[in-house]
């Protein structure tokens, strides 16, 4: 007997089945069973599944003569079920890497239960991955084991089949089955809970829930919705016939109510010829199966008595009123934020007719993130070094608690931001200047990028289109407000030149952040590991890739989790995504493990640098200041031909890297298992690397550039 018989509904899904099958089939746990139940599609899934069983025994085909919908499939695979616990899959849906390994291991550590729950997260034609929001109901805590009595919250979860897992005994013991029609799932998921005597959470997503455009059941105009009548009228009989369930009663009618009320409301659903038709049977069902309620809320009993009464025109009323409500609101906004726009004009433009206030200076990192990079080294430094010094830093509220208490923070946008804007005397940043802004004469401001440009950058990419998610060309003329830009090295220097051409000067003094690798404080070190968990034996791989023009979110070319096992123990990886990716690089899917930490939120990148043992990095400018640490780093990328073409490089890694390169996982692996990563053969490309990217970082650089910049000297050569 299998530990699990999965089962696949197919029906229109050609285009996904197979990804759906191959997730089942590649799972790292192999006791299992596929019953992938062909209904009768009209595409090509019957052979599709039928070519799989050819190819591997546990999948167990099946033919139904007549579609008959999703129940009566579900219902025939639960017939050829012989594994100890039975799984429902769509075939549009994909299970997560490791899933039924990591849900066997929970079977056992809460002894079998007879129900166990796990998370899901939506995935998107963009890519994007969402976790359910209600994951905190997933909470692994005391008890383990448990009725649905103890966790009532489990009720508040998508009433669905797919997100959990049956013992198949439990399930034929109870007599569970899915009726016909849509919203099958609801008949079949509260008894379950309702009559489970042991169930179990697992706080991890197994499942990746498709978000198809069209196709879906929920998204189809169809008489067939009428379906979600008799299905919670099986609901009531099943509570009607258990007398000790009758606590239940009063959750299901609100959550039946909750049902009629999206049904009707959502569009895309209901004829609209039918619409109040609809909502006069709900009013029958709502009279049919009332029970007292806890006190509502006035907004819940407004929406009760509507269905109460069947009141399909007070319905759409009130839905008129609150549109129109809602547009006047949006309207009153627009205008208020119209307005504010209007005002902040006015004023910056009279604070550019003040005097500079020469002792200020505003200094700020990407779009108003916290205390970070070359400007935060450098206010660090000109706090230090000018006397009577005023630096403001231009943070957004949530990043506030990252300055230092003798900087001021200014909010991009705000007032205070834009007098500071229009009267410092210097203006130090790694990004684009305010629309608007226009350098006041007498103001000096200093660009000091990002790092050193290993990928094209400004002029040399408006020849890329595939790179153009930025206006690109604004950014190069931006370069005229330049009156100093940063650099490292002779490389920079000539790529500012061809990239941002424009009358400023390069001031090639080194990398300020870099400052603190130079001679790196241990006892800054210990306390990062610490609050990142740390132990003192393990090795920590700071995992920082860069942003892909040609992409939406991260780029996740390593299976994080599984290098981690193979690995071992000894090995911590700190994965941190670029801030453009607006996603981590850990999904949601993966397992919650001390081994294994996001750090993408991190305030301080130095910070993580410094903790770290190894840099693991693709293209990222990043390695250029590790190098002055002196820690190995090893490059690893599986889409340099990709990269090429969208963004390009300005040097060959390959060529001369600072550390092994990786061409796959499998080489990765080998990298770090065999000691490659740390031998003497990175050591001599590190120091090759650094003498040709890192001439100037003597621990001195900042310094250089604010005694240029702020005092007028002229700063000795390392």
């Amino acid at each position: 007997m299998p530990r699990f018989s999965v089962i696949v509904p197919a029906h229109r899904v050609e285009a996904y089945l197979g990804a759906c099958l191959d997730s089942v089939l590649g799972q790292s746990f192999g006791d299992l069973e596929v019953i992938a139940v062909d209904d009768c599609s009209p595409d090509g899934c019957g052979e599709l599944i039928d070519a799989y069983a050819a190819r591997d025994p546990r999948v167990v085909p099946v033919h139904l003569p007549r579609n008959g919908g999703l129940g009566r499939a579900r219902n025939t695979g639960l017939e050829r079920a012989t594994g100890e616990y039975v799984l429902f899959l769509d075939g549009d849906d994909t299970l997560t890497p490791d899933a039924l390994h990591t849900l066997s291991d929970r079977i056992k550590e809460t002894d079998s239960p007879e129900i166990v729950v796990f998370d899901y997260a939506r995935t998107y034609l963009s890519g994007r991955i969402v976790r359910n929001q209600l994951a905190a109901e997933l909470r692994e805590g005391d008890p383990q084991v448990f009725t649905l009595a103890e966790r009532p919250g489990l009720l508040r979860l998508l009433m669905v089949v797919w997100n959990k897992a049956y013992r198949r005994d439990f399930v034929e013991r109870t007599g569970l089955t899915f009726p016909p029609g849509y919203y099958e799932d609801t008949p079949w998921t509260f008894p379950a809970l309702m009559s489970a005597e042991s169930i179990a959470v697992l706080d991890r997503v197994l499942l990746h829930y498709r978000q198809r455009r069209q196709g879906s059941i929920l998204g189809t105009v169809s008489l067939r919705h009428f379906d979600v009548f008799d299905q919670y009228d099986r609901v009531f009989a099943f509570l009607d016939a258990r007398p000790e369930l009758a606590r239940w009663r009063p959750v299901v009618f609100r959550r039946m109510v909750d049902h009629f009320t999206a049904v009707y409301t959502r569009p895309g659903r209901l004829p609209a010829a039918e619409r109040a038709a609809f909502l006069h049977r709900a009013r029958d069902q709502y009279r049919l199966h009332r029970t007292p309620l806890p006190p509502l809320s006035p907004r819940d009993r407004l929406r009760h008595a509507l269905v109460r009464h069947g009141s399909h025109r007070a319905f759409g009323a009130l839905r008129l009123a609150a549109r129109a409500s809602g547009r006047a609101r949006r309207t009153a906004r627009a205008v208020r934020a119209r307005a504010r726009r209007s005002g902040l004009r006015l004023h910056y433009r009279l604070q550019r007719c003040l005097p500079l206030r020469e002792r200020d200076a505003l200094f700020g990192a990407g779009d108003g993130h916290g205390y970070t990079h070359h400007p935060a080294a450098l206010e660090r430094a000109a706090r230090d070094l000018v006397p009577g010094l005023r630096s403001f830093w231009i943070t957004r509220p949530e990043h506030r608690h990252t300055l230092p208490t003798a900087t001021r923070g200014v909010v991009p946008g705000s007032a205070a931001y834009l007098t500071a804007l229009a009267r410092a005397r210097y203006l130090v940043t790694d990004g684009e200047p305010e629309p608007g802004y226009v350098r006041r004469r007498g103001q000096r401001v200093v660009q000091t990028g990002r790092g050193t440009p290993l990928k094209r950058v400004g002029a040399e990419v408006l020849d890329r289109p595939a790179a153009g998610t930025t206006d690109l060309r604004r950014g190069v003329a931006a370069a005229d407000q330049w009156d100093h830009a940063l650099s490292g090295n002779r490389h920079t220097t000539l790529t500012w030149e061809r990239a941002f051409p424009a009358p400023y000067s390069v001031l090639e003094y080194g990398h300020p952040r870099a400052d603190a690798f130079h001679r790196p404080d241990p006892a800054e070190r210990e306390r990062v590991r610490a609050t990142l968990g740390l132990d003192a034996g393990v090795t920590a791989l700071l995992y920082a890739p860069t942003y892909r023009d040609h992409r939406t979110g991260p780029h996740q070319s390593l299976d994080l989790a599984r290098m981690l096992r193979r690995l071992g123990p000894r090995f911590v990886i700190l994965a941190r995504a670029h801030p453009r990716c607006g996603a981590p690089l850990c999904p949601p899917d993966a397992p919650p493990a001390a081994r294994l930490v996001d750090v993408s939120d991190h305030p301080s990148v130095e910070r993580l640098c410094l903790a770290s043992d190894a840099l693991l990095t693709d293209f990222s400018s990043l390695m250029v200041e590790y190098a002055v640490l002196d820690r190995p780093i090893v490059l690893h990328a599986d889409d340099w031909a990709a990269f090429e073409a969208a963004r390009g490089l300005t040097v060959d890694l390959r060529g001369c890297p600072p550390g092994p390169v990786a061409h796959d996982e499998d080489d990765l692996t080998e990298i770090f298992a065999s000691g490659t990563w740390a031998g003497p053969g990175s050591a001599a490309r590190r120091a090759a690397f650094r003498a040709r990217f890192c001439p100037w970082d003597d621990g001195r650089a900042a310094e250089r550039v604010v005694r240029h910049v702020f005092l007028g000297e002229e700063p000795p050569a390392p």
